[in-house]
């Protein structure tokens, strides 16, 4: 009978196996919004979103609620890594009944006691007792919390039950009791468990916790997890405390096989049967208790205190827990076991001893099994979610059995690594209970708070309204018309250039086309075939050199002919002679589909020769210093009007091109009756903004940051292309690097060094950008990308680091929004119409790759254009099929 007792209560390590992978199945259910509900481990948010970094300081309060008892404790944290917070506290016990008495009854005590507490405190020190004193709550019970300083009582324990408390806002509760005692320099900044004061108070002294354990009455473990995944709680930058609440494991029935009849007589007997499963195997409370009712049974079974009188053991709770953990403490012989059992009121024979000693060690050996198996759960969870292959962190430890088993640390370890190989813990025992962590907790809070507003300070000129946005809109369609006026055209700092690109493909097109595309250090060949199956297209890419960029004209078209040349010979096309269509995405003055003058470089060209010339007749001259024949300029295309063609041979409501890539603008066809600058008043032509100038008048200067002036002035040319600069990927990461200097120098980042590396220009690419805010991305792959840049990041620096990116990249994907809601709305207007149904044709690589680009734009653009109806088609290749296709009709026209 012993041996089968002692076998129900030892579990094999598939079993635990099977165990930890349920835990971390309820755990995801517990944080996903749509299954939280049915959880039964709870994983309850904290908003508790930082660990101490050790610049803390101040005085805080703290005021817990323990078992039978209030802890009051003043915290003085002196900035200096937390190493020798100062602490005075003092313990009031809490009057009897009042456990189960009236909510506020209990809440005005806990206020008396903080208000005596302080009048001692501070008897000395009247300057003292008027500064304002942040308050930390540690209150051990299921809250449902919100923000920081809101929980909602969801349910009592440990034997509270005071009426008018559940399902109310206990920091209110508190802060209505403290202003009753007219202590209005006490402000409730944090409510917490013990579980996360003990990760708090874990946290300080140079080393990071990130998880905590409380293996007491209750249990109950929290943990550090990744906030986007926390979806109960809006917060998805970083990491989030998260309290799992895992006594109710099991209570689902994942533990049925597991439950022995004492664990079932425990149950029945408890004020709550059916619930809190896992906690009356491993809690403290019910210990004893379990060890009492096996006792019970076993005497049943005469293999213990056969003729003996066991009628104390009928007597619920009269085998504590401090019983369990002294017969469990004795190593040497049974003599101390008789004479605990003997005061008890047993009488026991030497046998019995070393039974009931056996039975003791296997109730609480099998608590930390299941402790073992739980924390084995959540190291793997973090390991997995932080896309780690190892996981090494600190596990902050507390509580009566974790402190009274001297093999629990042992079984806790070498259980978990057993179950989690890839997890290797550290246990750091609690000092001063929760306290330290409590205050840490308000310290952190405080700390945190005025970060945000010095961070919300350097951030708050990139932030823009919706008025400001209405503006720019507006602004944008008075360039328009300016550009379109043949008087004012001059003067406009949106061009408005007409492109001669009269008609969008209808589908009859047929041939091979050449396309040449130069919009940046790489330059695209292709070959573009037409049939009545559809496009098929073959290409290479080639390089521009930097000297050859920045070099002549001539080095340049000649380089470009050599690429023509190299690539036909390839493609078995050197005898054909070939329409070409040439994508040049710089401003031109555009004189016919196929005489273009270059206005200006941009992109980083600066090619001499070549600015005011026709690039159609500099392309011509340098194949006639080749003797190139096989190809015939046709069109001369910009890679704008090209994405608008490419995307309308798929979707014949495409009438606008837009790119947000390297650089940035938009094309869209226009009524000819409004273009002053071309002749004649029929059908439709295609205008190229050139958009990226939009405001070198001065007439957005109110947007212009001091960061965005910093950037502009180390450009090849400052003043111009500022719209550009505001939106496209070549200076987005600049512009972000520019704020993270001026943060760090604020002591908002990186303890205020700046490296060497970080004042570099241009370091910080818009890759980044792009990376950084990937929904999800593990804070390791952040503090990567810092570490290149020589940055010792930690983890709120990856946090900020995410902010800074969001807010630069939001602006420009609104004010993108809000030149195309002035496009969109000025063709509503031409037309006439009460709402416009038209495709926008796009292409660029922010645009493409970044991760909340396209989303941004699309909610701002039906935000400020609400009667127009606006579809998103990526172009396959629009500068490249683009301008074949431009050729082709241009021949079809021709023909």
């Amino acid at each position: 009978q012993i041996q089968r007792a002692l076998r129900s209560l030892s579990i094999p390590l598939e079993r635990l196996h099977i165990m930890k992978g349920h835990m971390m199945q309820d755990m995801c259910k517990g944080l996903s919004r749509q299954t939280h509900a049915q959880a039964k481990v709870r994983m309850l948010p904290t908003y508790i979103c930082s660990t101490p970094n050790g610049t803390e300081k101040g005085n805080f309060l703290v005021v817990e609620l323990c078992q039978n008892q209030v802890r009051t404790v003043l915290v003085t944290l002196y900035g200096d890594g937390n190493m020798s917070p100062q602490m005075v506290y003092k313990i009031f016990d809490l009057p009897e009944g009042i456990m189960q008495g009236e909510g506020e009854a209990l809440f005005d005590f806990i206020a008396q006691c903080l208000s005596q507490f302080l009048a001692e405190t501070f008897s000395s020190d009247t300057s003292k007792s008027e500064e304002r004193l942040p308050l930390g709550f540690v209150f051990p019970f299921t809250c449902r919390q919100t923000q920081l300083n809101k929980a909602e009582l969801l349910s009592w324990s440990k034997g509270f039950s005071c009426s008018g408390v559940v399902g109310e806002d206990v920091v209110q509760l508190l802060q209505s009791a403290i202003n009753k005692q007219e202590l209005c320099h006490v402000d409730v900044v944090a409510v917490m468990n013990d579980t996360v004061g003990t990760m708090m108070t874990c946290s300080t002294e140079g080393r990071t916790c990130e998880v905590a354990m409380v293996a007491d009455k209750g249990s109950n473990c929290c943990f550090m997890a990744e906030a986007y995944l926390v979806e109960t709680a809006d917060e998805t930058s970083g990491r989030m405390c998260v309290n799992t609440e895992w006594g109710c494991f099991g209570d689902d029935g994942t533990l049925n096989d597991l439950f022995t009849p004492y664990d079932e007589c425990v149950d029945v007997e408890s004020s709550n049967p059916g619930e809190k499963r896992f906690e009356k195997m491993v809690g403290t409370l019910y210990l004893g208790e379990i060890v009492r009712q096996a006792l019970i049974a076993l005497t049943a079974e005469k293999a213990v205190f056969t003729g003996t009188d066991i009628g104390v053991l009928k007597e619920k709770g009269v085998f504590t827990i401090q019983h369990v953990l002294e017969i469990v403490k004795n190593e040497d012989g049974t003599t101390d076991v008789k004479k605990i059992l003997e005061a008890l009121g047993l009488q026991p024979s030497e046998r019995d001893c070393g039974r009931v000693q056996q039975i003791c060690r296997a109730v609480v050996g099998r608590a930390a099994t299941l402790h073992a198996t739980g924390l084995a759960a959540i190291l793997s969870y973090m390991c997995q979610t932080r896309d780690m292959e190892t996981l090494m962190v600190n596990v902050g430890m507390e509580g009566e059995l974790y402190k009274g088993y001297p093999r629990f640390e042992e079984i806790l370890i070498s259980v978990s690594r057993l179950l989690s190989p890839e997890c290797m813990a550290t246990l750091l025992p609690s000092r001063d209970g929760s306290g330290r962590g409590a205050a840490m907790v308000t310290a952190v809070a405080l700390r945190l708070a005025a970060q945000r507003r010095e961070l919300d300070e350097v951030l708050a000129p990139l932030r823009l309204s919706r008025p400001d946005l209405e503006k720019v809109q507006a602004l944008m369609k008075e360039e328009m018309e300016r550009g379109l006026c043949k008087e004012t055209n001059a003067a406009a700092s949106v061009r408005m250039l007409p492109t001669y690109v009269a008609h969008t493909p209808d589908g009859t097109e047929r041939g091979d086309f050449l396309a040449l595309d130069l919009g940046g250090t790489n330059f695209r060949v292709l070959v573009v075939r037409v049939t009545e199956d559809g496009i098929s297209m073959a290409s290479e890419i080639y390089v521009i050199p930097a000297a050859i960029m920045q070099g002549t004209g001539e080095a340049l078209f000649d380089h470009i002919i050599d690429c023509i040349i190299d690539f036909q010979t390839k493609q078995n096309l050197v005898t054909d002679m070939l329409p070409l269509g040439f994508t040049f995405s710089f401003p031109c003055q555009q004189m016919g589909l196929d005489k273009a003058l270059l206005l200006t470089w941009t992109k980083g060209f600066s090619a001499s020769g070549c600015v005011g010339q026709d690039v159609v007749q500099l392309l011509r001259e340098a194949a006639r210093r080749k003797q190139h024949l096989g190809m015939q300029v046709v069109a001369l295309v910009n890679d704008t009007v090209g994405t608008m063609m490419a995307c309308g041979y798929d979707d014949p409501k495409c009438e606008i091109g837009l790119i947000v890539g390297t650089g940035t603008n938009a094309c869209y066809m226009e009524e000819m009756r409004n273009v002053g600058t071309v002749e004649g008043d029929q059908g439709r032509m295609c205008i190229n903004m050139e958009w990226g100038a939009f405001g070198d008048n001065g007439c957005l200067d109110h947007l212009f940051t001091h960061f965005d002036k910093v950037v502009d002035e180390t450009t090849i040319n400052p003043g111009k292309q500022r719209f550009e600069k505001l939106i496209s990927g070549m200076y987005l990461g600049e512009i972000v690097r520019q704020i993270l200097v001026v943060m760090t120098e604020k002591q908002l980042l990186f303890q205020g060094k700046v490296s060497p590396k970080l004042q570099t220009r241009n370091i910080f690419q818009t890759k980044f950008l792009s990376t950084v805010e990937l929904n999800g991305l593990p804070l390791r792959q952040i503090r990567a990308i810092l570490n290149e840049l020589e940055l010792d990041a930690g983890f709120e620096d990856c946090v900020l680091l995410r902010e800074v990116c969001q807010t630069v990249s939001l602006r420009a994907a609104q004010l993108c929004a809000a030149g195309l809601a002035a496009v969109v709305e000025k063709m509503r207007q031409n037309r006439g119409l009460d709402q416009l149904n038209v495709t926008v044709g796009v292409d660029g690589t922010l645009y493409k790759l970044h991760p909340c680009f396209s989303k941004n734009l699309q909610k701002t653009l039906k935000d400020l254009a609400p009667n127009c109806n606006v579809s998103f088609l990526l172009s396959e290749d629009g500068s490249g099929k683009g301008a074949a296709l431009v050729a082709a009709v241009a021949s079809r026209a021709a023909n």
